[in-house]
């Protein structure tokens, strides 16, 4: 599905990550693996260290501390949020809603409205469009964006597939009305065939937790986990990128009318290195125009990791005027892109939980 969307903006992007750092040397003892193929690991998919919460540590955490900085640093004002969206996989509770955890301890307005999205891969995309279609609205001027996940969590520390990627993050965007005429192009598309490719199968109403879920079982490629935890079939997740996200890239750029060489960054969801070079091989653009070196630094974090490439690779006002592509791909199997010139942020930061 296509839309477009114009007079709207992202007007400043926050990262929040936690302090606690575990390396890769230090996690490979774990896998069933010899040192030399966990070290030819690290080094195709470039691997290093990633982010990952400490003790029960959870997404209302890590977004209401990164509010409570903005609010303190003066950079955003409880009063002017209109809508407040929230991109998760992982919630603090099956019910209520997140957001009204966040809304609870930030003693929020009562006139906005609060959504919470399950997504992952592409969910910077999807929260990007869901807050768009809200400022169509005459009463919505302001929407915080936040897309958060603690999925390390989940994830066993003998499983070679996903232990090495897995990190967490949160990051806030804010999207507002805006004078400036350009035109915004998405898409958002999915094959629900292949959801079992990234799944927690035990947890939800489907598979209730019991004493069978949580046993650990070795699969077939050496690697340990139970069904409360995430298993991922890399390799069924990669072909379907590399086949899917080209032409969905060629689509977006066919329906803005415009050149890849128009375009002044690719900011794509970050699997890993190798897959991102991979796809600028295939979609035909230099690799320093889509940065990949936010796995290596703080793991893959889901929908977080668009916003923290943001982040981590450019300064306040290295984006302005810039024609940026996102994109987003994995967990559903779903893959969604955005093509946007960002005018002015007031900030694009990050802080350490």
């Amino acid at each position: 599905m296509n839309f477009s969307f114009i007079n709207k903006s992202i007007t400043g992007v926050l990262s929040i990550l936690p302090k606690n750092i575990e390396k890769f040397d230090d996690s490979m003892k774990n896998y069933n693996f010899s040192k030399y193929q966990s070290l030819r690991l690290k080094e195709i998919m470039g691997f290093n260290e990633k982010r990952v919460v400490k003790n029960n540590t959870c997404v209302s955490d890590l977004s209401i501390y990164g509010l409570q900085y903005l609010f303190k640093k003066k950079l955003l004002t409880k009063d002017s949020i209109d809508g407040l969206i929230l991109v998760t996989q992982t919630p603090d509770f099956f019910i209520p809603p997140t957001t009204s955890v966040i809304h609870c301890k930030l003693k929020l307005k009562t006139n906005l409205i609060c959504i919470d999205i399950n997504q992952g891969c592409s969910g910077y995309i999807v929260g990007l469009i869901q807050a768009f279609l809200l400022l169509e609205q005459k009463k919505i001027n302001k929407v915080v964006l936040i897309n958060a996940d603690v999925l390390s969590r989940k994830v066993s520390v003998k499983d070679r597939n996903s232990h090495p990627i897995v990190g967490d993050a949160a990051s806030i965007t804010i999207l507002e009305k805006s004078n400036f005429k350009n035109k915004i192009f998405a898409s958002y598309n999915v094959s629900g065939k292949n959801y079992d490719a990234l799944i927690i199968p035990a947890g939800g109403m489907r598979y209730p937790l019991n004493k069978k879920t949580s046993i650990i079982k070795k699969d077939h490629s050496g690697n340990y986990r139970s069904m409360e935890q995430l298993n991922m079939k890399g390799d069924q997740v990669f072909n379907f990128v590399l086949n899917i996200v080209p032409k969905m890239i060629d689509n977006l750029i066919k329906d803005a009318k415009i050149s890849k060489r128009d375009i002044d960054y690719y900011i794509f969801h970050q699997p890993n290195k190798f897959m991102l070079n991979k796809l600028a091989d295939k979609i035909g653009i230099p690799y320093e125009k889509i940065p990949s070196n936010i796995v290596e630094n703080f793991g893959n974090s889901s929908s977080a990791s668009i916003p923290t490439t943001m982040t981590f690779n450019f300064k306040k006002n290295e984006l302005q005027d810039k024609l940026i592509c996102f994109a987003g791909f994995g967990v559903g199997l779903t893959w969604a892109s955005l093509l946007l010139k960002i005018k002015k942020l007031k900030f694009n930061l990050i802080i350490d939980y």
